[in-house]
């Protein structure tokens, strides 16, 4: 089907001079009368995604050929959104009127009907091709004779009616899942049902929960997912080591965090006559997550596990990720292997692959290692001394690794992030600064080599893959970038990575570091996944991937999947074929649901920071500026890795002019600025666990409101 789908659009493309009927289409085709209601099948599929537009009048196209575009409707809380197109192409403005019954996250074909300087276009939607929720998680209020449910995701613009017979019990200002039974239109509002009452907005676990549902996350596997995972074994088996090397007498061991459950990388070194050598060897995922079955269906929907202070959202049920797949120690466990040879700089010079079996001689964590290497610690390094000789000499090569990639232009981004941790009763203790130690940088520089390894070696052979890339930033990012530094006096020649890193070093040990590098994040593309090899600027690798994490990232297990028929010889003409058809939208998938992940983890620790600043209400915190807007200025807290807001509206002294170059906010009679970086003293005016928003005032005579309590944006 893939195949046909693919000639079909080929032929659309590069032959049809205009839409075609069904009957063009099948004639084009020679479809013979047997195979036409298969072929029509196809046809309404490829409608049904919007790779296929349907006219008015029968006839089928192209969207790209007829001023269509199939995208995601991206809305924002002031009514408007965007159409985020499937491939290339800038977005579609989409005014509030122009809706026609599309939610936030639907699948839309969009007219495109003009533009402005700049150019952005601007369209109405057309067609809704699939939405994207069936329910609406928010707060139950009654109306005249009616309920009405407001969506806690502002970007889900339209309220749900509820008739009365469909809220019975349901206590004013709950709150509740309300299912959809009437989606809305141009002129009609959405109607639904209550589902379920999940509790009180104030409740710290329903705002939870509230988060989950917002981006579709759930402990709980299906059904039939389940009953798959009765027949995976829980140990290795003999028959399960044919033609595996064996590894389980080397001195392999894992290195995670303290907290980590599932280990899906292991590592082994051993010096050389010229160098060193490496192993790292990965959970064989795809050993026991077959193509096709339920887990494998449920796996790629996820994309990836989703990781809350609290709590883990697996990509893969509990008995494979935690247990047959992970590299418990002191048992057998089946892998993939990268093994590399280096030079005594820490070139490499020789790789192969192979599928193994381990035994992790010891379950490490990153503060025992540093420990390790530090050499202070009389009782852990007794405790490890038989593998002390191979920690030394792994920090020896990560030394080298790290050196190499630096001379080459990598961009190592200082940007610490918030540990928060949680006490037995699952509230916000404290947050802090997370530490990432020597031992942390070794596994990264060993991870790195593997995947890259792996990526050079596809890349090599020119056959169809999955890369992990990072396009370089546009001409205006940078530009912007450049005069920003230049207002701290450093002057800025935009080229390669290098000259990035270059720009950072100048800062190093200064107070403006920190903001440095975020300003700088924020100037580069985020990293995807694509099938089109297009390199990683942030680290100047011309090749790279993901291989080394198959039990939370479905991208690694396809890798390891075309991997193992790599290595195998398995690698047909025809499995080629079905990879370039599969590939492309894999990569669309899973960076989707990567970035999903990451909206998530961060909405949750916002949340997990506002219930932890709730108690503090009138407390005065030293910090400094952390973002500067036109409505005022982020405040990031010394005692607490914390931000909150100053709006500027609360600025009572002048009127301030937002200066977007100088990231800035300028008083317009007394001159007085508020820039990134600066130290300000601020009190905690309120805290919004709806918004999740810190609101902060300044502890300043001068600028502090009079006779206002606070001020909401």
């Amino acid at each position: 089907m893939e195949e046909i789908r693919k000639k079909i659009t080929d032929f659309m493309e590069n032959v049809a001079t205009g839409p075609l009927t069904f009957r063009e289409l099948s004639h084009a085709f020679d479809v013979k009368k047997a195979f036409r209601s298969e072929f029509k099948k196809v046809v309404k599929a490829m409608v049904m995604q919007g790779e296929l537009v349907k006219t008015r009048g029968g006839t089928y196209g192209l969207p790209s050929r007829m001023n269509l575009v199939t995208g995601s409707l991206v809305c924002h809380p002031d009514g408007y959104g965007f159409v985020v197109p499937e491939g290339e192409g800038t977005d579609v403005f989409i005014g509030a009127r122009k809706m026609n019954g599309a939610m936030h996250g639907d699948s839309v074909v969009a007219r495109v009907e003009g533009g402005r300087p700049g150019g952005r276009r601007e369209g109405s939607i057309l067609r809704i091709v699939k939405r994207a929720r069936t329910a609406v998680v928010g707060r139950f209020e009654w109306g005249r004779g009616f309920g009405v449910v407001i969506p806690s995701d502002e970007r889900v613009l339209d309220h749900i009616i509820i008739p009365p017979a469909d809220a019975k019990g349901v206590q004013e200002g709950q709150i509740v899942s309300a299912e959809i039974t009437r989606w809305p239109g141009r002129t009609m509002s959405a109607a639904g049902r209550v589902a379920e009452v999940l509790g009180e907005p104030d409740d710290p676990d329903v705002e939870a929960e509230v988060i989950l549902r917002k981006y579709g996350l759930t402990n709980s596997f299906p059904a039939n997912v389940m009953a798959e995972v009765k027949s995976v074994p829980l140990e290795v088996v003999e028959s399960d080591l044919h033609n595996r090397v064996d590894l389980r007498s080397r001195t392999v061991v894992t290195i995670d965090g303290e907290t980590a459950r599932d280990f899906d990388d292991a590592v082994c070194i051993e010096k050389t006559a010229a160098g060193y050598r490496l192993w790292v060897s990965i959970a064989d995922v795809s050993h026991y997550v077959k193509e096709g079955s339920a887990i494998d269906a449920e796996a790629y929907e996820r994309s990836t596990s989703v990781y809350f202070p609290d709590r883990a959202i697996p990509m893969l049920p509990e008995a494979l990720s935690n247990g047959i797949c992970s590299l418990n120690p002191k048992v057998d466990r089946l892998t993939m292997t990268a093994e590399i040879d280096f030079d005594n700089d820490g070139r490499p010079t020789k790789k192969s692959f192979y599928e193994s079996v381990i035994k992790s001689a010891e379950r490490m964590t990153y503060t025992n290692v540093k420990k390790l290497i530090d050499g202070d610690d009389a009782a852990i390094k007794s405790r490890y001394a038989h593998i002390l000789a191979d920690i030394k000499l792994m920090a020896e090569l990560a030394k080298k690794l790290t050196a190499r990639r630096f001379e080459q232009g990598s961009i190592d981004f200082d940007l610490p992030e918030p540990q928060i941790i949680i006490d037995i009763k699952g509230k916000v203790e404290d947050i802090v600064r997370s530490e990432r130690n020597e031992a942390h940088k070794l596994i990264e520089e060993f991870m790195l080599s593997a995947n890259r390894a792996v990526a050079e070696e596809f890349s090599r052979r020119g056959l169809p893959f999955i890369y992990r890339i990072h396009e370089p930033p546009d001409e205006e990012s940078v530009s912007e970038f450049a005069d920003f530094i230049a207002t701290f006096g450093i002057k800025f020649t935009p080229g390669g990575p290098k000259s990035f890193q270059e720009a950072l070093a100048k800062f190093d040990g200064r107070p403006e570091e920190k903001l440095i590098n975020h300003v700088l994040l924020r100037s580069m593309k985020q990293a995807v996944y694509s099938d089109d090899n297009l390199g990683h600027f942030g680290l100047a690798f011309e090749d790279y991937t993901h291989f080394t994490s198959p039990i939370r990232r479905y991208p690694d297990l396809i890798v390891h999947r075309l991997l193992k028929r790599l290595v195998k010889k398995a690698y047909s003409k025809e499995e080629q074929a079905r990879m370039e058809a599969v590939l492309p939208e894999a990569a669309v998938h899973t960076s989707s649901r990567e970035r999903k992940a990451m909206e998530a983890e961060r909405e949750i620790a916002d949340l997990k920071k506002c219930q932890f600043m709730q108690d503090k209400v009138g407390d005065v915190f030293d910090g400094f500026i952390s973002g500067v807007t036109n409505f005022g200025f982020f405040v990031e807290l010394k005692d607490f890795f914390v931000e909150g807001l100053v709006h500027v509206s609360t600025l009572a002294d002048d009127y301030y002019v937002f200066d977007p170059k100088r990231h800035a906010l300028l008083g317009e009679r007394a001159g007085r600025k508020f820039m990134l970086a600066d130290p300000v003293k601020v009190k905690v005016a309120a805290v919004g666990l709806e918004r999740r928003r810190i609101e902060l005032v300044l502890f300043d005579e001068k600028a502090m409101p009079k006779g206002r309590k606070k001020q909401r944006e």
